[in-house]
Parts: structure tokens; C-alpha cells; sequence
């Protein structure tokens, strides 16, 4: 049985690295923008607070089950930031908007912080499913991948803070990881292949 699903989010690579993740359930993902749909507000704290958020945001104005997903980057030296503010960092301290505005303003935070450890920190990934806007058993996955950030950006794959983020059993920038080993290893493979079994075992799907 295959469904359709409103992905909340219009960010094409994350579309991409999804769609393949949820291929072996036969799930077709369409973005929230193709619908017309504008993006919901994002004022929790949490990954999942936001992620959910979305997602019934997403359902609600759809009329359609619908996955969203709320990731970003957590820093050990900046006591968990950017956190859920990963997208917005520099914007955030009057600078541009974007990836490269974004790692450049990392960077700078983690400039004289030279040992490996405190520069240890996480991809997490909060993906939610729901079947409808009122769904009272959403579905929940968490991903959290390690690593420590660089000094200077590596590689050209990827997006967000990608160049910036080693991961010493691969010995490899994640930008330097081509899409079929990212989706291997990476925070948000991690919580989809927990969010495919929960589909599996509550949606009936696969």
C-alpha cells in the first residue's frame, strides 16, 4: 500500500535525501510550496516540539498524512547551538541568510577553541509523521549523528554546515560523502530508518 505525503518543507535537498530514505514503503513525498502551502511558525525549543508543529501545519492545510522535519546542529562549546536556530544562525546575529553566512558565523564563535573535544558536536533530526492534523499518535524518530567541527570547510556535497562537520570513523567531512553513504550513516537516515519501522508497525505501510 503506498500513501502520499505533504513533506513540510520546501528545501529540495532535504527532499531528495528524504524521498530516497522512504522509498522501500512506496511513499510518494510532495513538498508543502507545490500545495500552496506556506511555512508554519517554528517557536518551540525542541526539534520535535517544531517538527510536529509543522507537520500538522502541514496536514491541516493539505487535508493529507504528512512528515516533517525539524534538524540542526548542536555545538558542545555553545552549550547546544545553533540547536533549532541552525538555519537562521547568522540571520539571527544581523547577518545574511544561508548556509555560507551560516558556517561562516560558526567559525567565528568557535574561533580559540582549538581542542577536538570541545569542539565535539551533533547533527539531530526530529522527524514526525502524522495521518492527520488531529492525529493523537504521532509518530516520532530521533537521529543524533557525532562528530567535531573543522577549522576550515572541506568538501563540496552536502548542504548546511556539511563542510564544516568531520566525522572521525569516516574520516571525511560530511561534504566529502557521496548522497548513497550519507544516507547510510547520517542523523536524518538514522531517524527515518526508526520512522519506517513505526510506519510499519502503525500505519500498516510496507
Amino acid at each position: 500500500m503506498s500513501m502520499k505525503l505533504v513533506l513540510a518543507s520546501n528545501n529540495a535537498k532535504k527532499l531528495v535525501e528524504l524521498q530516497a530514505l522512504f522509498a522501500p514503503l512506496g511513499i510518494e513525498l510532495v513538498t508543502q510550496g507545490s500545495l500552496g502551502i506556506a511555512e508554519a511558525e517554528e517557536p518551540f525549543e525542541t526539534f520535535a516540539e517544531n517538527a510536529l508543529a509543522k507537520a500538522r501545519h502541514a496536514a491541516r492545510a493539505s487535508g493529507l498524512p504528512a512528515l516533517a522535519d525539524d534538524s540542526g546542529l548542536s555545538v558542545d562549546a555553545l552549550g547546544g547551538a545553533p540547536g533549532v536556530r541552525s538555519a537562521r544562525y547568522a540571520l539571527d546575529a544581523g547577518g545574511e541568510k544561508g548556509d555560507a553566512a551560516n558556517n561562516e558565523r560558526l567559525l567565528r564563535e568557535l574561533a580559540g577553541v582549538d581542542d577536538a573535544q570541545d569542539r565535539g558536536a551533533r547533527f539531530v533530526c526530529a522527524l514526525v509523521a502524522v495521518r492527520s492534523a488531529a492525529d493523537p499518535e504521532p509518530l516520532v524518530a530521533m537521529g543524533r549523528w557525532s562528530g567535531r567541527i573543522l577549522t576550515t570547510p572541506r568538501g563540496t556535497g552536502g548542504f548546511g554546515y556539511d563542510p564544516l562537520m568531520f566525522i572521525p570513523p569516516l574520516c571525511r567531512a560530511v561534504a566529502e560523502l557521496g548522497p548513497v553513504e550519507k544516507n547510510i550513516h547520517s542523523h536524518r537516515a538514522l531517524a527515518a530508518g526508526e520512522l519506517v519501522r513505526q510506519m510499519r508497525e502503525v500505519w500498516k505501510l510496507g
